[in-house]
């Protein structure tokens, strides 16, 4: 297999090279492809690849709590091999066409639960100097500030996809249509675990249309438009450059900057990384989003 056909064949299981960077291209995406060869090879279930992912990354916290460079590479290790497999089991479904709402509710979980271990295991760490403020800092910054972050991002990403892609190119569902499917669905044996998440999952999307009015005031005047249409070029152009943003507000640099706390001995530089940095450009990607879509609103409005 040479490089040029494996370049390729990765970029066959992307999504779109619009919300892949080259970084994630060479140093994620490929060796999570390989991985899922293997997998595929093995006959194994991409959620099982998830669960995997899961136990993985969440160990990676126990190695985060010490206050020891040898345990904490030990760690960031850990957390590179669960992000492989997190890019494996997404790959691994579209290869086999073995995609289901529950493998992303749970992918999406994962990456969450990675980070809740990890903040507790930093809060262990820092405990003895910093008290019970560190706890209040990672609440701050974890259940606030990250899930927003990564919240947002997800959805940009994905709105991105809906727009030129169409719903089949994307993961972009609506609250309430999950709402009326979660209704439908009853507490016995086999739809009860269905209806478990999607409580949880309408209620996180139902937090990111509360962040973007003007995104949804247009959504349904796009919704129907070609694939052609000159008002999905120019949302795509008006979109694209803010697709590194939303990169940089998932994992790649949030990590990069763990990690970099980490080697320099202050792990508290993350959280303010993330509750001022990383907050920021959030409030910039919503700015600049919303700008354009009501640009776009109107322009549609007048016709």
């Amino acid at each position: 297999m040479n490089d040029f056909n494996l370049k390729q064949r990765v970029l066959a299981t992307m999504k779109s090279r619009d919300v892949e960077s080259n970084f994630e291209l060479y140093v994620t995406r490929t060796p999570g492809y390989l991985w899922a060869l293997l997998f595929r090879w093995l006959h194994v279930h991409p959620i099982t690849v998830t669960v995997l992912s899961i136990i993985i990354g969440a160990s990676s916290a126990i190695f985060f709590a010490y206050d020891d460079l040898r345990y904490n590479i030990i760690g960031m290790l850990l957390l590179i091999w669960a992000n492989w497999y997190d890019c494996a089991d997404g790959q691994l479904a579209r290869m086999t066409g073995q995609k289901t709402l529950v493998g992303r509710v749970l992918d999406g979980f994962g990456g969450e639960f990675w980070f809740i271990c990890i903040y507790i295991g930093i809060a262990i760490r820092l405990y003895p100097v910093w008290g019970i403020y560190i706890f209040l800092i990672i609440l701050w910054a974890g259940f606030y500030c990250h899930s927003r972050q990564c919240g947002i991002a997800d959805y940009y990403r994905n709105i991105h996809l809906w727009v030129t892609q169409g719903q089949e190119g994307s993961e972009l569902d609506t609250s309430a249509e999950q709402q009326m499917r979660m209704e439908s669905l009853h507490w016995n044996k086999k739809e009860w675990f269905e209806k478990f998440y999607l409580f949880f999952y309408v209620r996180y999307i139902r937090t990111q249309e509360r962040q973007t009015p003007e995104f949804q005031a247009l959504r349904p005047l796009i919704e129907n438009l070609p694939a052609d249409s000159p008002v999905r070029q120019q949302f795509r152009q008006e979109s694209l450059p803010l697709m590194p943003l939303c990169n940089i507000l998932t994992f790649d640099t949030r990590v990069g900057v763990l990690f970099l706390s980490m080697f320099i001995g202050y792990p508290w530089v993350y959280f303010v990384f993330e509750m001022t940095v990383l907050e920021a450009l959030r409030f910039y990607t919503l700015h600049r989003h919303e700008a354009f879509c009501h640009k776009l609103h109107q322009r549609l409005c007048a016709i």
